[in-house]
């Protein structure tokens, strides 16, 4: 019976505590666009959320028309969502990659701004060519999945 009552005690305080660890916070950082149907950050207890970032400003003036100057605006984007939180690249666990030229995506310039941003702190990465993204003039999104400390 005590065995009953302590088991069922620390299931009760398990799933309270994990009930508490998963409130979500949204947040749409400043420096970044203000979206009208979702968040830029969504935060579930030590787990951060990033969606995908495209190669725009927060005015949603588009980087320019190439691989490298739109993957650069990303990175920016994904530190400024990363830092709103208290993070940076080292904190990225996982990221999906969008782009709609594989081979663009993997050219040395390009692959050397990824580089720079996570240095050695590789995330896992799916990388998927698709044919467009939801703007014309968008060659790159990525999103990401970061653990706070």
């Amino acid at each position: 019976m005590k065995k009953a009552a302590l088991v069922g005690i620390g299931v009760f305080v398990g799933a309270t505590a994990l009930g508490a660890a998963q409130a979500l916070q949204r947040i749409n950082p400043q420096g970044l666009s203000t979206p009208q149907t979702y968040s830029h950050v969504v935060r579930a207890g030590k787990t951060v959320y990033l969606a995908g970032q495209v190669g725009a400003n927060a005015k949603g003036v588009v980087a320019g028309p190439g691989m490298k100057e739109q993957v650069e605006q990303v990175m920016s984007n994904l530190g400024t969502a990363l830092k709103s939180q208290g993070l940076d690249a080292s904190h990225v666990a996982k990221i999906n990659v969008y782009v709609t030229s594989i081979d663009e995506f993997r050219a040395p310039d390009v692959a050397a701004i990824r580089t720079k941003f996570f240095g050695d702190n590789r995330p896992a990465s799916t990388l998927v060519q698709v044919v467009r993204l939801a703007d014309p003039g968008y060659k790159v999104e990525i999103e990401a999945i970061a653990i706070a400390p």
